[in-house]
């Protein structure tokens, strides 16, 4: 296996994956390379979502496929926006339209109860029909502001309290954000798991035969 596609057309994310995979002398191509039109994302979860995306770009591509999908979760409101967070306030919303529904949905909810959670889930297939994908997730703890803070990030990063930081995920340095976010662990967690399942132990000395368990 010499390239992987990424099931996305996001530059940061392929800058940041392709990065993961240097060292394994593993090229990330674009889904763009090979087709244009976006997998239809029918799940009713992230991991869902994530493995629909990843098969959709093995099919077009005919090669190994990774793919993400996160977004928002806020208790007071029963896990929403969820897998619908980039279009919570309508299939076209900027990410201003999606905080003011946010900040609107969330009017009469007092601070000690907008408790609230990122979440990323990562999934890779060698092929389309792959029946053992590698999947993985990670999740973010914080609040939704009153108001937004910052003007670091996207999405709802301005809303989004990380109570350890003592500021919003759109304050935080870079650095801080691609230590603590959601996608930062699930990618962590990536690499664990490819090495465990993907990358094949070096072969025993002749002379360490006799020391391997069956």
């Amino acid at each position: 296996m010499d390239k992987i596609v990424l099931a996305s057309g996001n530059a940061g994310k392929l800058r940041e994956f392709s990065q993961l995979f240097a060292g394994w002398q593993i090229a990330v191509l674009p889904q763009s390379a090979f087709v244009a039109e976006e997998a239809v994302e029918t799940g009713l979860s992230f991991i869902e979502n994530a493995l629909i995306k990843a098969r959709h770009a093995s099919r077009a591509s005919g090669l190994p496929a990774l793919a993400d999908d996160s977004g928002l979760a806020v208790d007071a409101l029963d896990g929403a926006p969820g897998i619908f967070s980039a279009r919570y306030a309508g299939a076209d919303a900027s990410d201003d339209d999606n905080n003011r529904k946010l900040l609107d949905a969330l009017e009469n909810v007092p601070a000690d109860r907008r408790t609230a959670s990122f979440h990323c889930a990562l999934a890779f297939v060698r092929t389309p029909e792959d029946p053992v994908p590698l999947v993985c997730t990670a999740r973010w703890q914080g609040m939704i502001l009153e108001s937004p803070a910052g003007d670091q990030g996207f999405g709802y990063d301005p809303l989004f309290y990380v109570p350890s930081e003592k500021l919003t995920s759109a304050q935080l340095p870079r650095e801080v954000k691609n230590r603590l976010s959601h996608r930062a662990q699930a990618v962590r967690k990536f690499e664990q798991l490819w090495h465990e399942e993907m990358v094949l132990p070096e072969k025993p000395a002749v002379g360490d035969a006799g020391k391997m368990l069956f």
